[in-house]
């Protein structure tokens, strides 16, 4: 095979990761209700991909090969495995059989005909029996398909501590023998919580990428604003559904406006708001004032959201307004990131040297020690208030902190400016 043939198969199996992951993991576990076997035997099956589809070529459906393979891999475990199989866990009692023919049938069609795998696999992992963090650590990575640090990255936490976490919860799954299943209208409200909090942090990893030379994984986002649609359809009525998908369509909606066409990373002030997306914003903000009498963290960002997108230019943007709905939302999710974002609303609301001190009286806090945008916020007052020096500090110490290569090259050009 010629070098740029080999390229070209590297990037189809990489796309095919980016694109169908979760399809394939989800339609492999429905398989063998075991989420280990079905993560390992997706993981050789990409593998495969890298060695088969330079000799065979690349498939016209990458998903479906995936999931056929994988489905193959797992049955053939399952069958050196029949003696032990009563003693594994399992997710479900088998409720389509174990006909060879009928698995690989699903298989070739799973990815497409049954798009609601991975809402499957949100459910089950989102079963109160796990603790909450667990819930949405587990989903993410398993649904995303990232590594254990890129979603250690996200929490805010060490690698070591979210690997715990995910080898935990799935431990619970296999004892508990949780059903992989959407669960009952009466079962459903206990989880919308946890699988909101598992679908906005999906969007939140694609929206901007941890790592990578790409600033968003359009990929995530879609999937995010997929699953989203699906949640409301089962919930039509669920203020906190209605709120997490106003927030992902509002924030979705600056997607194309978000890099210049060389690649730069363009801030909220510098972008083309006619590049805005009109019907994301007006389906959006229709979504706030429905859910906005009951106020929960998806339903008050996406109000803040509501307030950028309907704001004619950076400069007329009401933040006395910004800064007031933080102060609501810190009263019902006070987390150190919405300080951090009240503290920036702040500064613009009421000048540098207030934001900047809000700053400052987050610097203990141990979840921003790591977190590249508290410092980068740093940098933005300290320049505005003449502190240069302090200022290039900070930015640097922003760069160590960054591995998204456009944040990175925005950060230098911020650097190379003071």
């Amino acid at each position: 095979m010629q070098g740029s043939e080999m390229v070209d198969v590297t990037a189809a199996v990489a796309q095919a990761h980016r694109r169908e992951w979760a399809y394939v993991l989800a339609a492999t576990v429905r398989l063998t209700r075991n989420l280990d076997l079905a993560e390992e035997c997706v993981q050789d099956a990409y593998s495969r991909a890298l060695t088969d589809w330079p000799r065979s070529g690349i498939p016209s459906n990458p998903a479906a090969w995936l999931t056929t393979d994988a489905h193959r891999l797992a049955l053939d475990v399952l069958r050196r495995e029949m003696t032990l199989r009563r003693a594994l866990p399992l997710l479900v009692e088998d409720e389509v059989g174990s006909d060879t023919a009928e698995l690989a049938l699903d298989a070739i069609e799973v990815a497409r005909s049954i798009p609601d795998d991975r809402l499957r696999l949100i459910c089950t992992c989102c079963h109160p029996a796990l603790a909450r963090e667990a819930q949405v650590a587990l989903t993410l990575r398993l649904m995303c398909g990232v590594t254990t640090a890129e979603v250690a990255r996200a929490f805010l936490v060490s690698e070591s501590t979210m690997a715990a976490r995910i080898t935990r919860a799935k431990k619970k799954i296999a004892i508990a023998r949780i059903p992989y299943r959407v669960p009952s209208a009466a079962e459903l409200p206990e989880r919308v919580d946890a699988i909101c909090a598992v679908l906005h942090l999906l969007f939140t990893t694609g929206h901007t990428a941890p790592s990578g030379d790409a600033l968003v994984r359009n990929d995530l986002c879609d999937r995010a604003v997929q699953l989203a649609r699906m949640m409301a359809a089962l919930t039509p009525d669920n203020p906190t559904v209605q709120g997490v998908l106003a927030l992902m369509l509002l924030t979705d909606a600056r997607r194309s406006a978000r890099t210049a066409p060389d690649g730069r990373m363009l801030t909220l002030a510098e972008q083309n708001r006619d590049d805005w997306d009109r019907d994301a914003i007006a389906e959006g903000v229709a979504l706030v004032r429905s859910a906005l009498p009951h106020v929960d963290r998806y339903t008050l960002q996406a109000a803040i959201a509501a307030v950028h997108a309907e704001s004619p230019s950076f400069d007329e943007t009401d933040w006395v307004e910004v800064t007031g709905l933080y102060e609501l939302l810190i009263r019902v999710w006070p987390s150190p990131v919405v300080h951090l974002n009240h503290a920036i609303a702040v500064g613009f609301a009421h000048g540098a040297a207030r934001g900047l001190a809000l700053l400052d009286a987050l610097a203990g806090e141990p979840a921003l020690a790591a977190y590249g945008y508290f410092e980068a916020s740093r940098a933005h007052f300290l320049y505005e208030l003449g502190r240069v020096d302090e200022s290039q500090t900070a930015y640097r110490t922003a760069l160590l902190l960054t591995e998204n290569e456009v944040e990175r090259r925005y950060l230098l050009d911020k650097l190379d400016g003071t």
